[in-house]
């Protein structure tokens, strides 16, 4: 379905790397500590303008739904949700398919965008602390095949 024009283009469909970033503006911030989330995403076969799949990590995974904008560039606007560790946990996303460049060296596809905690979830040690809802971080997904 992904090779015509009736299904989710087939640049989008398959494995790509997610990398999530907090938004400190701190130049000398530590790298390391800017991170807010790492894994996988699986982008499904499926309906034009649906965009269906999987984000998940060790211990951890959420259903994606959302929509595909076609344009220049692709908008992806999607929402994460499941159960980890007994706890809901809900995020929207919003990301856009990066173009490539003419003269690009090694370009993979790529989709940068933005993230949202939508709800309150446990974490750290056993779940002694909360991750707050409202908090918006940056993410990149590079295509692994």
């Amino acid at each position: 379905m992904s090779n015509n024009s009736f299904g989710v283009p087939e640049i989008l469909t398959g494995l790509w790397t997610y990398r999530s970033f907090l938004s400190d503006p701190n130049i000398d911030a530590d790298f390391d500590s800017l991170e807010f989330g790492r894994g996988n995403i699986k982008i499904n076969e499926g309906p034009m303008q649906t965009l269906d799949g999987l984000i998940y990590g060790p211990g951890w995974e959420l259903k994606l739904a959302g929509s595909i904008g076609y344009g220049n560039p692709f908008t992806l606007q999607f929402q994460g949700k499941g159960i980890v560790g007994g706890a809901e946990w809900i995020y929207n996303y919003v990301g856009y398919y990066v173009p490539n460049w003419v003269n690009g060296v090694d370009q993979r596809p790529a989709i940068v965008g933005t993230i949202v905690r939508v709800i309150p979830h446990p974490t750290g040690n056993q779940g002694q602390s909360t991750a707050p809802a409202g908090v918006v971080a940056q993410w990149i997904a590079v295509k692994q095949n």
